[in-house]
């Protein structure tokens, strides 16, 4: 049987990832379009730094935002002083901690579902006087849907299962900050946890997998009212 605390750790962990699916969406979508479409100097270098999250230790990337971002960071100091914010160590800090993780991933299935479509579509749009927001509205973005999707799902999966940039941003606190990962970690440090962290990990399973079907069939929506051209 799941004990309060139990659903206490799912909703959190719901909660956080969906915050973090809302804070990638827009940037993602944008800068997945800007890589795409665009050549630029220093392209690059911010494709680069864009994908760090990936291959740098989680914890590092979760060191680079408590400094950053933390009460006395260059940023969070600002952000407490002028508006009241405090991200480090709260659930919020969870969500921005899981959405530096995740952004990579929701970039990267913008960008390659983007360069699949064809640019003379779009050119033929802006020859006929559409504009270039209009183009983007109304051709590109419905034709990059299912890759946008794929990238949503991505992010939300990415940060149910985020554990060292959390656990270094926003800490360990229950009721607060302690995500299915981090609850299924402390669970096995203590004498008589296996059992609690056994029904955790079930049911992290099940909801990534219900995560990754709905996107799925999402996806399949889209390509079929988009004709399989993406």
């Amino acid at each position: 049987m799941i004990s309060a605390s139990e659903w206490s750790v799912i909703a959190l962990s719901l909660r956080v990832a969906l915050v973090c699916t809302a804070l990638v969406v827009v940037p993602g979508i944008v800068v997945g379009y800007v890589l795409a479409r665009f050549q630029f100097r220093g392209r690059a270098i911010v494709d680069a730094l864009i994908h760090l999250p990936l291959v740098l230790p989680p914890v590092v990337v979760g060191y680079f935002l408590l400094v950053s971002l933390g009460r006395n960071g260059w940023l969070g100091a600002w952000l407490d002083s002028m508006l009241g914010w405090t991200l480090a160590f709260t659930w919020q800090g969870a969500a921005v901690a899981s959405a530096v993780m995740a952004f990579p991933l929701m970039v990267r299935s913008v960008r390659l579902s983007v360069e699949q479509i064809d640019p003379q579509i779009e050119a033929t749009a802006r020859s006929l006087g559409a504009g270039r927001l209009d183009v983007f509205c109304s051709i590109t973005l419905p034709l990059a849907l299912p890759g946008i999707f794929a990238g949503l799902s991505l992010a939300f999966a990415r940060s149910l299962g985020e554990f060292g940039a959390t656990i270094t941003f926003a800490g360990n606190i229950p009721d607060e900050t302690r995500t299915l990962p981090l609850a299924i970690y402390s669970l096995l440090q203590v004498p008589g946890g296996e059992a609690s962290a056994y029904r955790l990990v079930v049911l992290s399973v099940l909801v990534s997998i219900a995560a990754l079907l709905l996107s799925e069939y999402l996806q399949q929506r889209m390509r079929k009212r988009s004709g399989g051209r993406v």
